[in-house]
């Protein structure tokens, strides 16, 4: 007599980047694959965080992690495009210092959502090397998107990329304002250069793709 005063459950799978991306990707596939309703929020540091940062399938070209000590030399994985490619599932990925509203509005959305969604959520970390320490995260995470590394859209059957007007002249700040990417040109002066302009490129490759979508 008293269900229909129950609050139904809302199940939500927390974890980083070196889980989703790598070793727990096949359980991602299995649960975007089921049609349940369950969310998963990624807190995507780029590396494996947790245990020293080594590099992680989330590592951005060029990003010097461990495993990685010259510098990333393959593409990171687009765990949202891959994500977008299953029937019913709703993706969104935010960045709070870029638009906090977005991304209380993407959780909810994927909250109400009759269907698997996946967040994935640009969360900087202590092995990034941020000038001026974890204080400027926030900083960090408004340029992240502002730049166009880390564009924030939500996607339901149709894109809404909440970042439209990205300036990539602001690139390079933002990668210069990071140990990982300002130390390659001490350990790998030969390809520096090359390897960070391959970094810009596939960034401006992957927000042309969802721009694209917006169409």
């Amino acid at each position: 007599l008293i269900k229909d005063d129950i609050i139904a459950k809302k199940i939500w799978c927390v974890g980083g980047d070196g889980w989703a991306y790598d070793i727990g990707f096949g359980g991602i596939d299995h649960v975007l694959s089921s049609n349940s309703n369950i969310n998963i929020l990624v807190l995507n540091t780029e590396s494996y965080s947790n245990t020293g940062g080594q590099m992680s399938k989330a590592t951005p070209e060029g990003a010097v992690a461990e495993f990685a000590s010259s510098g990333k030399k393959t593409f990171k994985k687009d765990l949202a495009r891959i994500a977008m490619s299953y029937p019913n599932v709703y993706v969104a990925q935010i960045s709070l210092g870029a638009n906090m509203m977005q991304a209380i509005k993407a959780i909810n959305e994927a909250n109400n959502h009759n269907g698997p969604s996946i967040i994935i959520a640009y969360c900087p970390c202590i092995a990034h090397g941020i000038k001026g320490g974890m204080s400027s995260s926030i900083n960090m995470e408004k340029l992240a998107t502002s730049c166009g590394y880390f564009p924030i859209f939500r996607y339901d059957g149709k894109l809404n990329l909440d970042s439209p007007n990205v300036d990539f002249d602001l690139y390079e700040e933002f990668l210069n304002c990071q140990t990982r990417y300002s130390m390659l040109k001490s350990v790998n002066e030969e390809r520096a250069y090359q390897m960070l302009e391959f970094n810009k490129r596939a960034a401006m490759e992957r927000f042309d793709f969802y721009k694209n979508m917006c169409d």
